[in-house]
């Protein structure tokens, strides 16, 4: 038996108002990594906003192109309480998730405190998506260590 056959699928959600800009790129990333270290199978990805935008901002897929990553055909979403019920952690990017009440939520909750890209110039852009990009491979080391001190 694997030691991903031995694991328990969790499931991250990454959440924010307009789910336009750092949620995306947080689940983009997340889904990078989850086929690099081929997890596909343990880990299931969430985005959601609280009150989505019509389309992810430009600059965000400007900048995220730069990292061969294309948002440019995603749509923003609403995430719903139901929905996070069923999620073991619920990442919030830096904005208030209230309309969501954490109460509802199942599993951990943490807050990534990031500053938004919407407006920013793309230098800030890339900074910001460069910060989300380390957070996301820090989060995947540690769900997988937890994982394996589990097994």
């Amino acid at each position: 038996m694997t030691p991903s056959e031995t694991r328990a699928k969790r499931r991250i959600a990454f959440v924010c108002v307009q789910n336009a800009g750092r949620s995306q790129m947080a689940t983009a990333f997340a889904e990078r990594e989850r086929g690099r270290r081929d997890v596909d199978d343990e880990i299931d990805v969430l985005t959601g906003g609280t009150d989505p935008a019509d389309r992810v901002h430009d600059v965000v897929v400007e900048a995220m192109r730069e990292r061969d990553i294309d948002l440019g055909d995603r749509t923003p979403r609403a995430v719903t309480p139901a929905e996070l019920q069923s999620v073991d952690l619920v990442i919030t990017m830096g904005c208030s998730a209230s309309d969501v009440c954490p109460a509802t939520w199942n599993g951990d909750n943490r807050d990534w405190a990031l500053t938004d890209p919407h407006g920013q110039s793309l230098e800030r852009v890339r900074e910001i998506r460069d910060e989300i990009e380390r957070n996301v491979v820090a989060l995947f080391d540690e769900l997988l260590d937890e994982v394996d001190e589990e097994s």
